[in-house]
This record gives C-alpha cells, sequence and structure tokens, in this order.
C-alpha cells in the first residue's frame, strides 16, 4: 500500500471508489498541526475535476495502468471498432469512452486506450490535434480577415467547428479535440 509521500503528477489512483489521475500535489507543513499534501484529482471517466487535501502519510490506492495504440477502423450502431496495432486483434469500444474526440477521428488515427490490471478499459485519449477537410460551409470573401467573426463549418466526419470567415471548403485546418475549437489552417 502506498502513501502520499509516493505522489507524483500523473500517478492514477483508487478515490472515492472511482480512479482520478493527479494532476497537481503541494506538500504543506505549517506551524501549527500535521502535514498535509494539497491535490488537484482529475476523474479518469468523467473528465472532473476535484480539489482534496491528504493527511500526510496517509495510504492511497495506487492504480497500474498500461498505454496501449490501437488504429481507429470504424463506427458501428454499438461503438468504435479500434485494432491493436501489435497483435491485429480488433476490440469494440463504446463512443463514451472518448467523450466528445469520437466526432472528430477519421479512419485510420490512432488513439490510445489505457488499460488497469484485470485488461479493464479505463478510458480512451483520441489525438490532441487532428487535421480534417472542410466538406460544406459557406464560401469566404476576400477582405474577411479584419474581423474576428466565425462560420460554422461541416467536417468530412460530419462534426461542425466554427471557423474564421476566410477558411473555405476544401481547406483543411487543425482542430483540437479536447476543445472542438479550430486552431488553425493547416500548411500544405
Amino acid at each position: 500500500m502506498a502513501d502520499t509521500s509516493d505522489f507524483r503528477n500523473g500517478l492514477i489512483i483508487k478515490f472515492k471508489n472511482d480512479l482520478y489521475t493527479i494532476t497537481e500535489f503541494q506538500h504543506v507543513k505549517p506551524g501549527k498541526g500535521g502535514a498535509f499534501v494539497r491535490t488537484t484529482l482529475k476523474n479518469m471517466r468523467t473528465g472532473r475535476v476535484l480539489d482534496n487535501t491528504f493527511r500526510s502519510g496517509e495510504s492511497v490506492d495506487i492504480v497500474r495502468v498500461e498505454r496501449r495504440k490501437y488504429q481507429f477502423l470504424y463506427r458501428e450502431a454499438v461503438g468504435m471498432v479500434l485494432m491493436d496495432n501489435d497483435t491485429y486483434e480488433q476490440l469494440t469500444v463504446p463512443q463514451e469512452t472518448f467523450g466528445d474526440a469520437d466526432k472528430f477521428l477519421k479512419e485510420g488515427d490512432e488513439v490510445e486506450l489505457l488499460l488497469d490490471e484485470q485488461e479493464q478499459i479505463v478510458t480512451a485519449e483520441a489525438p490532441i490535434f487532428v487535421f480534417l477537410e472542410i466538406a460544406e460551409t459557406e464560401p469566404g470573401f476576400k477582405g474577411d480577415t479584419a474581423t474576428n467573426t466565425l462560420k460554422p463549418a461541416r467536417m468530412e466526419t460530419g462534426a461542425t467547428v466554427n471557423v474564421p470567415l476566410f477558411i473555405n471548403q476544401g481547406d483543411k485546418i487543425k482542430i483540437d479535440t479536447r476543445t472542438g475549437a479550430y486552431v488553425e489552417r493547416a500548411k500544405n
């Protein structure tokens, strides 16, 4: 059993019957009273962030996870079909496992699954940035770069992203899958 002295950023612990990753921690030794550890925890399943204080030396359950790379093949009604890059074994993962990032995945993209000791999927991570082609948007006009106005654009995967007015149909853009926001036009 581990304790608070083992804390480090990125460590995954079992807390309140759920899995959390430590995003920040700070050991505090006040002038009066016992030492404690202030932490910021992120829920692995929901993404919710929680602040918690542990007494110094308090026992915690550390969960060992393994990251495996998979290739996204296609969508089904029951989920998303992925292929293990090493064994070529296919598995179906519910779309909720990816959060909102699933709508930005296209066939052939590489994703990571985090698996616990029992080979159960803890969470799935899409690439942080993806490059997608715009399938449909209103045409842009010359000189539409002065204002910070955005227009909706439908991507090749079916997702809708707000883009600047100078972006046209057929352009490739870079999208942040965590927020679903336009980042920049892809460089050719």
